[in-house]
């Protein structure tokens, strides 16, 4: 990621950070959240200890934890890190970037991501250095926001809102990139993964007004089961071998 794009991200974070959870971990925010880590944690290990990349206040770390399970978050925000050590005393986390991981390699058991990867400006290096974190064995999953129709449009109604200084915990022009099932299998094949599994999950993403996020919410089971390819978000697991 450039300076300046790591650091306008950092700053907006930094800046929301105390209102970031109205956002994620509040009626309709907290089911879409609870719904799409349920896919990162389903495929994650039962025990071990986990990295968790782009943690942000700790939403993820906290549901993970637990059951002989630790983890660390890591953020380029110092302010969401603040906020993610008030939820979570029992969790460590650490200011710092995905392209840059400052741990040791072979480390942990799991690397998690959820949410952040579209912001990734060199997303080749951020899968490298999390397989070298990882241990022989170890599993990596994220989720973020998927390449479709309707997600081309997005940067462009960030950059407007921007402009039009709109308040919005996530509209900010940061220069997204989306990703489709295969340009996420190359990545992540060439970072060394293996035992790689792709899917598109969420049908009522957060954004949606009200009866129409209620409508997407009923028929989300079938359009996941069905018609994946109208969901909005992928998911993405992988396995470091062992040696």
């Amino acid at each position: 990621m450039s300076g300046i794009g790591q650091k306008k991200i950092q700053e907006h974070y930094d800046t929301i950070a105390d209102v970031y959870d109205h956002h994620y971990d509040e009626r309709r925010g907290r089911s879409y959240y609870s719904h799409l880590s349920t896919y990162i944690l389903d495929a994650l290990p039962r025990t071990g200890k986990l990295l968790d990349i782009g943690c942000g206040t700790g939403l993820f770390v906290e549901r993970y934890i637990g059951d002989g399970r630790s983890a660390v978050g890591l953020d380029i925000s110092s302010g969401m890190i603040e906020r993610a050590r008030r939820r979570c005393r029992a969790c460590d986390y650490t200011v710092g970037a995905g392209e840059r991981i400052p741990f040791y390699d072979n480390t942990f058991d799991a690397v998690s991501s959820m949410l952040v990867f579209s912001y990734v400006r060199d997303p080749e290096a951020m899968l490298s250095e999390a397989f070298r974190v990882l241990k022989p064995g170890g599993v990596i999953a994220l989720c973020t926001l998927g390449k479709k129709l309707l997600t081309c449009g997005i940067p462009a109604i960030y950059h407007i809102g921007e402009k039009m200084n709109v308040k919005h915990v996530v509209m900010k022009n940061f220069g997204e990139r989306y990703y489709d099932r295969e340009e996420m299998r190359e990545l992540f094949t060439n970072a060394g993964f293996s035992d790689i599994n792709v899917k598109w999950c969420s049908f009522a993403h957060i954004d949606m007004i009200d009866p129409l996020f209620l409508l997407a919410q009923k028929i989300e089971p079938f359009v996941e089961k069905r018609v994946p390819q109208l969901a909005y978000n992928i998911c993405v697991t992988g396995k470091k071998l062992r040696e």
